[in-house]
């Protein structure tokens, strides 16, 4: 591998460095969804018993959310915080820390996408510059000969096979996220919409 490495030219090295970015990037994003995630369900009964249990619902539900991490609990909390002020200023709120808490989970993977825009370019940035050394080799020598452009075909291959390499890693990491971020914030309007149903039933009920 290190001889293939070595073999594609100085072209290898941006890639490379691009690999390594888009790696550092995705155990970045790995970690900070992982502790995104929680037991939702577990988390919806408990903010539904702490408001059910007695006056003071709002402040044990409030003593959940800062007990628990994750953007869903956040949103929540923020919710509960402008609970006295009425339906409308808890579904502002919930609207404002959503966007927030979105721009979070969302972060850095724009540096992901660059990863797999600018890998595959410059591997065939490569290959056109082993091209034209192929094709210089041969103008020199005044001769087509394999031996002659094999260094320079070989260059122009290799750069291609590691740009799209790294691509294509760095692209299922992308869309491993993705997906990651599409299932938080589903159960995050999962989470607000159920508050928001218990607080309107509280309301009513007065």
């Amino acid at each position: 591998m290190v001889d293939y490495f070595l073999k594609g030219g100085v072209f290898m090295y941006p890639i490379l460095i691009a690999l390594i970015i888009g790696l550092v990037f995705s155990l970045e994003r790995f970690w900070t969804l992982m502790r995104a995630s929680i037991n939702t369900r577990k988390f919806n009964q408990d903010i539904k018993d702490a408001l059910n249990a007695d006056s003071n619902g709002v402040d044990k539900a409030v003593d959940i959310c800062e007990h628990t991490r994750g953007p869903i609990a956040n949103v929540v909390q923020a919710g509960l915080i402008r609970s006295g002020r009425g339906i409308e200023a808890v579904e502002r709120a919930i609207m404002g820390t959503g966007t927030i808490e979105m721009a979070f989970l969302e972060g850095n993977l724009v540096w992901l996408a660059t990863v797999i825009s600018l890998a595959p370019m410059m591997g065939f940035l490569g290959t056109v510059s082993g091209m034209v050394g192929a094709f210089d080799s041969i103008a020199k020598a005044n001769d087509i000969s394999p031996s002659l452009v094999a260094g320079g075909i070989s260059e122009a291959l290799l750069t291609t096979m590691f740009g799209l390499t790294v691509a294509i890693i760095v692209q299922f990491f992308h869309n491993f996220f993705v997906s990651r971020i599409d299932k938080i914030v589903a159960e995050m309007e999962e989470s607000t919409q159920e508050f928001v149903d218990v607080l309107i039933e509280k309301s009513l009920a007065k």
